[in-house]
């Protein structure tokens, strides 16, 4: 069993105020049961004793005791005599289809084999699985203006492993203008984000090795982690990041590193207060964890005139927080270029692994990456106009056509983590298809099967796509209500 555990004021804070029915442990299993299902309560995690709980919430014993056996019948909890009581899941034969970002509005390879076969006629293949846009306006002039830069490199091998120097010169920069003074020399280019922490597991996650990861988070991050054989610690993000459970995380798993998407977090959108970083980069720091923080999203904020909270390398003393950056989102997906930020000797340890991989990154993505930056201001205006726009009307369409589905309109980043009412992601997900779009289920962005009522839905597409692709999403989700195994709807599919 995990050695985490929650104590009864912990666990009373997460459920608020339980609605007072009758009866009334029916409600507190219930509320229980959804911290566990949306992923805000970690499984395994040690549940406090009766009489703790009991008086933390102000009820009887009894009515505590009575919900931990609701739970037990219905597999959420398990317990063993001297050891107490835990959260679990229990079993189930659904499995979430794996994320991929790839951009397509047509039928993909063998879409009459998926199904569609509600799709309208005439309608193309709707692929919400991807949150990546296309190129801004000003690609084609950087592409030229990189183009001519470009016989200045010819001539020599093209193999720079830590990135051309005039790109992490730009790039340094643009932390030092967010508060963060940094070195050229802190930076190591990278074919991408995803090259950027697979570089960083390589280094410092050994097998057996605890990371934190937020859930939701991003899948191939977990991918990653899994490869590396790392043992995973969950930690629930879906309302926002609670310190105090995280920091005790950190410290009952002894974890080595920790990951993190603090600014408009992919897929939920939120963006972490200053507050909440400096405790968590502390957290860090008394772990004696690594954070590693993807800013991937950083500069897609939806208003610009907005004050941007310090990076969380603007906490950290002690050379802990190891940041990654990337073009895929801010510029375009198809410039496979990246970065880390990272002390100097860090940065130079990367650079001597990453050359037993790929040797170096494309000299011409580079360039064109470099112009862009030089831009970003531009870059970042056309995005927000943009975004703002296509979220609006997704946000609109939804709550015409499902109006039972909850989410919050973020700020910044493009997706939308919806809420559906009923654990049944999975199930709408398989259906979603035969009526011609693709959308991602929840537990593809957990450690461990929770989030089957979340869906992540990107706004990176024209307006008047999503609005088909959440019609299709409606009649989708009447067949999976419609469907035996969705009503009455179970409390876990």
């Amino acid at each position: 069993m995990s050695t985490r555990y929650v104590s009864g004021v912990q666990l009373a804070r997460l459920l608020g105020e339980v609605p007072h029915e009758r009866p009334f442990y029916a409600a507190l299993a219930r509320e229980v049961r959804a911290l566990v299902l949306d992923g805000r309560l970690a499984l395994r995690t040690r549940l406090p004793a009766e009489r703790d709980l009991a008086g933390a919430l102000g009820v009887s014993r009894t009515t505590v005791t009575a919900a931990y056996d609701r739970l037990r019948d219905e597999g959420f909890v398990e317990s063993r005599q001297g050891a107490g009581s835990w959260t679990a899941l229990p079993p189930t034969k659904m499995t979430a289809s794996p994320a991929r970002e790839v951009p397509s509005v047509s039928p993909p390879f063998g879409a009459g084999r998926f199904g569609m076969a509600h799709a309208p006629e005439g309608a193309g293949f709707i692929d919400l699985g991807c949150a990546t846009p296309g190129a801004p306006r000003i690609f084609e002039e950087a592409v030229a203006a990189a183009t001519a830069e470009l016989p200045r490199y010819s001539g020599g091998p093209g193999y720079e492993p830590a990135g051309l120097a005039e790109l992490r010169e730009v790039i340094a920069d643009g932390y030092a203008a967010r508060g963060v003074p940094t070195r050229p020399d802190q930076i190591v280019v990278t074919t991408g984000a995803q090259h950027a922490f697979t570089l960083l597991t390589q280094m410092m996650v050994d097998t057996g090795d605890a990371v934190m990861v937020e859930r939701p988070t991003y899948p191939h991050a977990l991918g990653a982690l899994r490869r590396r054989g790392a043992r995973l610690v969950p930690v629930g993000v879906n309302e926002g990041w609670d310190l105090e459970l995280i920091a005790g995380s950190m410290r009952q798993a002894a974890v080595r590193l920790a990951y993190t998407v603090a600014d408009f977090h992919n897929p939920t959108g939120r963006l972490m207060g200053e507050d909440d970083r400096a405790a968590l980069v502390d957290a860090a720091r008394r772990a004696d964890a690594f954070l590693v923080a993807d800013e991937t999203f950083a500069e897609l904020g939806h208003d610009l005139s907005a004050p941007r909270p310090a990076p969380l390398a603007a906490f950290d003393q002690g050379g802990r927080v190891i940041t990654i950056g990337s073009a895929s989102k801010l510029l375009w997906g198809g410039l496979r270029i990246g970065w880390i930020r990272a002390t100097a000797p860090l940065a130079r340890r990367l650079v001597l692994l990453r050359e037993a991989v790929d040797m170096a990154s494309p000299v011409l993505d580079q360039l064109i990456v470099r112009e862009l930056l030089l831009r970003v201001d531009e870059v970042r205006a056309e995005r927000a106009a943009t975004l703002v726009a296509r979220r609006d009307a997704l946000a609109a369409a939804l709550r015409e056509d499902l109006p039972g589905w909850r989410f919050t309109l973020p700020d910044g980043g493009m997706s939308l983590w919806a809420r559906l009412g009923a654990p049944v992601a999975t199930l709408l997900s398989e259906a979603a298809g035969r009526y011609g779009v693709r959308v991602v289920p929840g537990p593809v962005f957990g450690a461990d099967g929770v989030l089957e009522d979340c869906v992540r839905l990107p706004y990176v597409l024209p307006p008047d796509v999503l609005r088909t692709a959440v019609e299709r999403l409606a009649a989708a989700y009447r067949e999976v209500e419609a469907a035996p195994v969705a009503r009455p709807l179970p409390a876990y599919v």
